[in-house]
């Protein structure tokens, strides 16, 4: 198999599995864990609650407005589209993984949108006080996504200079 085709299929099995891994905690959290929709306290810097965001990062963008989860999740495809394109010439292993995050974490909340009108958020991060926004595990995937293109973008500038 050529490589180019390898690197490709290593990205859409990585977000494949992201976007099952992802509705899968969802249900679980909504389902079982969270039922009534109270949040509960694993830890002391760890909730589950239950956030449901009409915006994009962190709430950003929120509205009340109908067509807004339809006109976000049109901006995500049109992402994933592009993300899918550069995909298609990865030319290392983590470039691959970390544009497949970033794609299945996209979709991920793409299917969230559709369903429910907006994100399912459930994992609350907090100490002294202070929380991070409420997030889930395609909010993750597309984080750790971009951390990774970063990283391998600095490890491959720097290989390339010497």
């Amino acid at each position: 198999m050529p490589f180019a085709r390898r690197m490709l299929r290593t990205g859409l099995l990585f977000s494949l599995v992201l976007i099952v891994a992802d509705q899968l905690s969802k249900i679980l959290v909504m389902q079982y864990l969270l039922p009534g929709g109270r949040g509960m306290v694993l830890t002391p810097f760890l909730n589950l609650v239950v956030v449901w965001n009409r915006g994009v990062s962190f709430g950003l963008f929120s509205h009340d407005w109908a067509g807004a989860p339809w006109v976000l999740s049109a901006l995500a495809v049109a992402i994933v589209v592009l993300l899918c394109l550069w995909l298609t010439k990865a030319q290392r292993r983590l470039t691959a993984l970390a544009l497949g995050a970033i794609i299945g974490g996209a979709i991920g909340n793409v299917i969230d949108r559709a369903r429910f009108g907006a994100v399912y958020d459930f994992i609350d991060l907090h100490y002294a006080g202070w929380h991070w926004p409420a997030f889930n595990l395609a909010d993750s995937a597309i984080t750790l996504g971009v951390v990774a293109l970063l990283v391998d973008s600095l490890l491959f500038d720097r290989q390339s200079r010497k």
